[in-house]
């Protein structure tokens, strides 16, 4: 299996809506913007967070098994993808690309 290099893109907070709805929670998913992460095959990178990986791992595993334009042709680079994950409240955007090494 090829690594894939996974950049944290975007993220944005909603704090109105935060402090309106939702009740405190200790573990927000805390990637930060412009993070590179390395995932080794389809193993979750270290302190990546698992809500966030739910939603991009089947992205990263089709990326590692040699997967090319899943988004049939809307990326420039075939071997990449873009995916946002969305609480409501923290939505992030990911570039997930193989690595070619």
């Amino acid at each position: 299996m090829k690594k894939v290099k996974i950049t944290v893109m975007r993220k944005a907070c909603y704090e109105d809506l935060i402090s309106k709805y939702e009740n405190p929670i200790e573990h927000a998913c805390d990637v930060e913007e412009g993070k590179v992460y390395i995932a080794n095959g389809w193993n979750r990178p270290e302190n990546f967070c698992e809500s966030a990986w739910s939603t991009i791992s089947p992205f990263v595993l089709a990326l590692s098994c040699g997967g090319e334009d899943i988004y049939d042709g809307w990326m420039k680079n075939k071997k990449s993808a873009m995916i946002s994950c969305n609480d409501g409240f923290r939505p992030v955007s990911f570039l997930i690309e193989a690595i070619d090494k």
